[in-house]
């Protein structure tokens, strides 16, 4: 039995209460941290639950507290097992348990159950692998929700008293001003768990019941991911290689908020950073440190807004640039004038196609000549969820399925639907897919960009030979890994 079972064995509030905590697991012998006054009963009911011969070592309370801490947070972070010791939404039940039942929690003097439970929060959200937690003040109730592979979650839902020390401990956590409670405002907090770097945006916004609170986790092991490891299939993956080894012009990436564009430009900088390039970003935030590339901050209440601070890393030289976003037309402007130059320039845009990006530039103000001469390709993305190995049914391919994928009637399909088990909290899906569709800008589009004809017609010349969202997510379901009602939860049916 490893230490993760041992761990998976004494859960998290009975090693609290009665002052024992699992501290090495060596051999066949566990070491147990006993802290004064344990309950000697305990002591029989943990040996029979981690079923091994004890050697105990009697602790103080402080260093208790921290043996605690560290066992079960590494646990929380570490841990993928779904019988993980701090036992998620129970154990957060067990925090919330903690905090007095005062009139007013500001007024008490000790504030540690509310920091243990800000603690456990994002603790659990990390093990979960949510992106987002959302802490939303109700007219009696305060809903905690994480976003789990592009999905909300309800968690808590505890009384809305919690709403203020919750928001307050969050503020100060990030450095905000605890007594602003009128404007909206953002923050950050870094954070090192179990060896891991996590940094936590944190943003506030007035709504009626309070002051409603949303912090994404970026977790910088899942940032630089290389572009094979992003899921393409080849055929996208080496015409993206082609347009990146181009000397000039504008490469957009497309799709709604939470569908990886920063995840992909970041994967791109890092084929184009290699060391013979000035390579800058403009960012707003910046969510991800990279190496060797010189990144700035958007500060807009200071004027330092993308298109002033375009220009001015004009001004040093730059041999590849990357815009957060391309906003509104003056920032697009500069950004085709500085690509015009003879350097490549990467940039996101939210449409819900690639031939969409083409249109929203054209709505923006820049000229279809302008477009024509600069564009160099655009990349829609989209995260469809992974089906559960634990837990997906297969079932027979109906024909109407068949024909909305484009599948022969006369052949045999096994598709795959989610059922739900403790590994994926019920869900059905466990982690996700990157979808994509690639519109090279090739002569026959540059020549139908110039005379502004529709999307439609610039998708029909682009996707001729080449996937859409939703013929590229095809792939997925025939092998399956992700399910027919997933793909059209994400894509456009007519894609196809």
């Amino acid at each position: 039995m490893s230490e993760a079972d041992t761990r998976r064995t004494l859960t998290y509030a009975f090693a609290r209460d009665k002052g024992l905590v699992v501290m090495s697991d060596e051999g066949d012998t566990i070491q147990l941290g006993v802290r004064a006054g344990a309950d000697p009963h305990a002591i029989l009911e943990a040996r029979r639950a981690l079923g091994r011969p004890l050697r105990f070592e009697h602790v103080d309370a402080a260093r208790f507290e921290r043996e605690l801490s560290e066992h079960y947070a590494r646990s929380a972070i570490d841990g993928g097992e779904t019988e993980a010791a701090m036992d998620g939404e129970g154990d957060l039940h067990s925090l919330i348990d903690e905090i007095p039942q005062t009139a007013d929690l500001l007024d008490g003097d000790d504030d540690a159950p509310v920091v243990r439970l800000i603690n456990g929060l994002i603790y659990e959200a990390v093990k979960r692998r949510a992106s987002d937690v959302h802490i939303e003040p109700h007219e009696d109730t305060l809903a905690v929700r994480y976003r789990i592979d592009g999905v909300l979650q309800e968690v808590l839902t505890p009384s809305r008293r919690l709403a203020a020390p919750l928001t307050s401990r969050v503020k100060v956590m990030a450095r905000l001003d605890i007594a602003e409670k009128r404007i909206p405002q953002d923050g950050r907090i870094s954070l090192s768990i179990g060896g891991r770097s996590i940094d936590v945006r944190v943003s506030t916004l007035p709504s009626r019941y309070g002051e409603r609170v949303t912090m994404r986790l970026l977790d910088t092991r899942n940032a630089l991911l290389g572009l094979d490891e992003l899921g393409m299939d080849e055929d996208t993956l080496e015409r993206l290689r082609s347009v990146l080894a181009q000397p000039n012009g504008i490469t957009l990436v497309t799709g709604p908020t939470g569908s990886g564009k920063t995840t992909t430009l970041y994967s791109a900088l890092s084929v184009l950073n290699n060391g013979q390039r000035n390579v800058m970003t403009l960012e707003d935030p910046i969510e991800y440190g990279l190496e060797g590339i010189s990144q700035t901050q958007m500060h807009h209440k200071v004027g330092l807004t993308f298109a002033a601070t375009l220009r001015a890393i004009l001004r040093h030289d730059p041999d590849v640039v990357m815009v957060g976003e391309v906003r509104d037309l003056e920032t697009a402007k500069v950004a085709f004038e500085f690509s015009s130059t003879g350097r490549p320039v990467l940039s996101t845009v939210h449409t819900n196609s690639a031939a969409g990006a083409i249109q929203r530039l054209r709505d923006m103000g820049i000229e279809p000549y302008v477009l024509a001469a600069t564009m160099r390709a655009v990349l829609a993305q989209r995260l469809v969820r992974k089906l559960c190995e634990h837990c997906k049914t297969p079932h027979d391919a109906t024909d109407d399925e068949k024909t909305m994928f484009g599948l022969p009637l006369s052949e045999h399909y096994q598709f795959w639907r989610p059922q739900g088990c403790m590994s994926c909290a019920q869900t059905g899906y466990e982690g996700r897919l990157g979808v994509y569709e690639l519109l090279l800008v090739d002569q026959e589009i540059r020549r139908l960009i110039r005379e502004d004809v529709s999307d439609d017609t610039l998708e029909a010349h682009a996707f001729a030979q080449h996937d859409t969202l939703f013929r590229n997510a095809r792939r997925y379901v025939v092998a399956g890994e992700t399910s027919v009602e997933e793909v059209l939860r994400v894509c456009r049916k007519d894609e196809a």
